[in-house]
């Protein structure tokens, strides 16, 4: 019996900006490639969170998948180590917390729903995928739905970076008019840039090192800038500080140093505080940090984490479901060629039995028929319903020998 597997690099064990070197470009060539090590069925789903691999074969083959992905993206093998991986009931489980919205950087996430049901809908596109990932994605995503409408998870989504975006906007006048700035390229500069470019806003994004900047902005957009020219001109009107810096990275002396007369806003988004406490008196300079901003997305996350741990149940409910539908799936071409056989047979001594009642009164025709096909579903039922349950059960002892005795030939 096959297995459903997953594959997977995401914002959980890799920083965002390194996530963009596993993306597949061409998925169209790595479809094949996933197919020659093995996977019978496989799906690619892509986003600025996370690269991962779905796919149905008979044996867990992991360190080969890994090739083939490393082969398609350039990569060494040994970049993949924090792949995670799962199958059955894991795997199952993973792809329900995504289509709810549990697995995103900000919890009940919308988008990601239309870019699993994108995925699937390449894949079926490409010839990659078939009955049982379809059927898998098809459910997942319906219960998804399910799971949002009655739960309410995706409404009003804040995180820190929607928030003091939002403030932002509150704060200053004309804001797309003004000059953006994000310091960073973790979690939270992820979440600014997303809230950004998804309002329209134009923006520049500074790092530590400029190829760090330029990876970060070919995922989440905006413009890579020296972080050395940031340093000796902050010229920026508004500006996002998102670092893991243990010090002051933006120090009192290089903001009173730009003349922010004319008015500026800067918002702390650090753990540790990385903007200098003083630079809020200066005149024309708005500081926020986190503190300020905390309680509102303290009480927003809190009503997402109660409503995270109700759902958390439901998929816990929904996996066993899903993973007997899949192993049912397993056993049909077996029940599909029973039921083919025994009606052949039911055909051929038809034809007999009216051959030689000679009789062709279209009432006695239709009697005999139904009554052959009565008594082949009569017979039939027992022996299919017994593979299906032990299909689901994962009896693969169950499902060979019923093979056998019904001669069934898988190739």
């Amino acid at each position: 019996m096959s297995r459903i597997l997953n594959a997977r690099v995401t914002f959980h064990n890799t920083p965002v900006h390194m996530l963009e070197r596993f993306m597949i470009r061409d998925t169209t060539k790595a479809y094949r490639l996933f197919q020659e090590e093995g996977l019978e069925e496989c799906v690619i789903v892509q986003t600025c969170n996370r690269v991962e691999l779905f796919g149905r074969s008979a044996k867990a083959d992991y360190a080969s998948l890994i090739k083939a992905w490393a082969h398609i993206t350039g990569l060494d093998s040994k970049e993949f180590g924090a792949v995670e991986t799962g199958e059955d009931g894991d795997a199952i489980h993973h792809l329900l917390k995504l289509v709810a919205g549990l697995d995103s950087m900000v919890l009940g996430e919308e988008q990601v729903m239309g870019q699993i049901k994108d995925a699937i809908s390449s894949a079926r596109e490409a010839g990659a995928s078939g009955m049982h990932l379809n059927t898998l994605f098809e459910r997942a995503t319906r219960v998804g739905t399910r799971i949002r409408k009655s739960t309410g998870i995706g409404a009003g989504g804040m995180s820190v970076g929607s928030m003091a975006v939002k403030l932002a906007e509150t704060s200053v006048d004309n804001l797309k008019a003004k000059r953006i700035l994000i310091i960073g390229t973790g979690d939270v500069a992820t979440l600014v840039a997303k809230s950004l470019a998804r309002r329209g806003y134009i923006f520049s994004v500074a790092s530590r090192t400029l190829s760090r900047s330029q990876a970060f902005c070919a995922t989440m957009g905006g413009t890579p800038v020296k972080f050395e020219d940031v340093m000796s001109d902050f010229g920026y009107d508004v500006s996002f500080v998102a670092t893991t810096a243990p010090f002051f990275l933006v120090a009192y002396e290089m903001v009173q140093r730009s003349d922010p007369d004319g008015g500026m806003m800067i918002l702390d988004l650090s753990n540790p505080r990385a903007v200098d406490e003083r630079i809020a008196t200066i005149p024309g300079v708005k500081l926020m940090n986190l503190d300020q901003i905390g309680e509102m997305i303290e009480r927003n996350m809190k009503e997402k984490v109660s409503k995270a741990r109700v759902i958390e149940e439901t998929i816990r409910d929904e996996v066993p479901a899903l993973e007997a539908a899949m192993h049912r799936l397993e056993a049909e071409p077996l029940v599909n060629d029973i039921f083919r056989g025994m009606d052949d047979v039911r055909k051929k001594e038809l034809e007999k039995a009216l051959r030689m009642l000679g009789d062709t009164d279209p009432k006695t025709i239709r009697i005999i028929t139904e009554m052959s096909r009565a008594i082949v579903d009569g017979v039939a039922s027992a022996p299919i319903n017994a593979v299906r349950q032990a299909s689901e059960h994962g009896d693969k002892e169950t499902i060979n020998m019923a093979a056998r005795l019904f001669s069934y030939d898988e190739s």
